[in-house]
């Protein structure tokens, strides 16, 4: 599903990890000091800040751990202890954070996420926030055997492919696709990539296509509404209302409520397919499924 790490960059993310309790179901690196962006000066990236999560199968105790190893990465709260770091990190998109902290001559940050809450938001897209990182390639640098942990990770990928085959036209190249898909995590909402937003966002996918084509690759060739023309790095996609509404209905849990609730007016109470029916039906339907991002009224 992931990216394996890169032999050279291997050692710097494995002494990073050692520094902490290794009951990890997940960790991986991400974001700019992993992966380069397009404008960023030369050794940029050696200078950047390094950002990690961590996700737990029992928050308590990994905070119990760590704590024990390195207490002054956490702030006040750490004379709360465990249980109420654990409370805390429950809150929002489910995820605690460390911030600012130097670890083998670095600034690093990292976030800890319980493995139940992270499968959550990969299938669901609650609140889009890590499975929206994990959207765009990532260093994976441990995994366990959780097979939930990993049909989640691979139906995350899917969720997104279909979200952007929704808001693009029939036909579009491989990096219309991944300008879309990495608009989703980037900002984490399903508006228009203009402005200022798709400057950010091509920056982040122009240099990395070929990391993009390894995650993407295997489910766009198995995917039975697109035609995937590699060698042109091209893809066509069925736009028919038949078509519309399968893909509508493959969207994770949170995505159908939004756009349910923005098309349903109060009262009627349908049921959810035939809402979805009415929507592949409409010619705006990809900015109805814009419109339908997180947190939005």
């Amino acid at each position: 599903m992931a990216l394996p790490v890169l032999s050279s960059s291997a050692v710097k993310f494995r002494r990073v990890l050692a520094q902490f309790p290794q009951e990890l179901s997940l960790a991986f690196a991400y974001g700019s000091g992993v992966f380069r962006q397009a404008g960023a000066p030369a050794g940029h990236g050696e200078n950047t800040m390094l950002d990690f999560v961590f996700a737990v199968d029992d928050s308590v105790t990994w905070h119990m751990m760590n704590l024990l190893k390195n207490r002054s990465h956490y702030s006040f709260l750490k004379v709360l202890g465990p249980k109420q770091i654990s409370n805390v990190q429950s809150y929002g998109a489910g995820i605690y954070y460390n911030t600012l902290v130097p670890c083998n001559g670095r600034m690093i940050k990292y976030g800890v996420i319980s493995t139940d809450t992270l499968i959550d938001d990969l299938l669901h897209w609650k609140t889009l926030y890590v499975a929206g990182r994990l959207q765009k390639p990532v260093k994976i640098l441990t995994q366990n055997e959780n097979s939930k942990l990993q049909a989640a990770l691979v139906s995350n990928l899917k969720s997104a492919v279909t979200a952007a085959f929704l808001m693009l036209p029939e036909s579009f190249s491989e990096e219309d696709l991944y300008m879309q898909i990495a608009g989703l995590s980037y900002t984490g909402d399903f508006r228009m990539v203009v402005g200022e937003d798709r400057l950010k966002v091509q920056n982040i996918v122009k240099p990395n296509v070929p990391h993009f084509q390894k995650l993407y690759s295997s489910i766009l060739q198995d995917c039975p509404q697109v035609v995937y023309k590699h060698h042109l790095g091209r893809l066509e996609i069925d736009k028919s209302p038949e078509g519309q509404f399968a893909q509508l209905m493959a969207l994770p849990r949170t995505l159908q409520q939004k756009i349910t609730s923005l098309v349903d007016p109060p009262g009627k109470n349908r049921d959810v397919e035939e809402i979805l029916l009415q929507v592949a039906h409409d010619p705006d339907c990809g900015i109805v499924v814009h419109q339908g991002r997180p947190g939005s009224v």
